[in-house]
């Protein structure tokens, strides 16, 4: 990492916790010397990550045929104000992943797969929804990717002005975010209470 290397982080635990965190992630691919950037729901299962969704996905068919692949994940954690506008910034966990995707044909992988993304996006809902029949296994599309090239950059702290700027009466600090839930809405014909896990939902762990 060249540009504030001090931000890198090529540890494990840190790269695995932003990727559990992270709702979704963003797959980088070129098609035709046309370079496409897809978001897509992702889990992590021990060294790999997972990515799935319809057979007639031009990003699945692409890379799914072993071309390189760029996976990022972001989370924000604040806006950073400083006194100059040159200095503003963003507090945030980011993770890129670079390699090339298999794709998942063995039903128990798949099964796993999808439970992982499943379990990644509301955890504890596997087991109360119904679970993939044959053709809706037939009917979806997973890759996984290798998760051994993958580094996260992260940026924490207060605004970091020029000495000279210090002295200013501009008001410079952070301003904290997070991924707030709202209460659950049912569907329509439901009449039990909503899950726990969906009235307590949170991204943290």
């Amino acid at each position: 990492m060249r540009r504030h290397p001090e931000r890198g982080a090529y540890d494990r635990a840190t790269i695995d916790a932003i990727l559990d965190e992270a709702l979704i992630c963003h797959v980088g691919f070129v098609n035709d010397e046309q370079p496409f950037v897809i978001p897509t729901i992702h889990a992590r299962d021990g060294n790999t990550l997972y990515i799935h969704g319809s057979p007639g996905s031009r990003m699945l068919r692409n890379i799914k045929e072993g071309i390189d692949v760029c996976v990022t994940a972001t989370i924000l954690d604040g806006l950073v104000l400083a006194r100059s506008v040159y200095h503003h910034s963003m507090n945030y966990r980011s993770v890129v992943v670079l390699g090339r995707a298999r794709e998942v044909t063995g039903r128990d992988e798949k099964l796993r797969a999808m439970q992982c993304v499943v379990e990644h996006v509301v955890s504890g809902r596997w087991a109360d929804a119904r679970q993939p029949n044959e053709g809706e296994l037939k009917g979806t599309t997973i890759l996984a990717i290798s998760l051994e090239e993958a580094s996260a950059k992260i940026r924490t702290g207060p605004p970091l002005d020029d000495e000279d700027d210090l002295a200013l009466p501009t008001w410079a600090g952070v301003v904290p975010l997070t991924l707030e839930p709202r209460a659950p809405i049912a569907a329509e014909n439901i009449s039990a209470p909503p899950p726990s896990y969906a009235t307590s939902y949170s991204r943290r762990p």
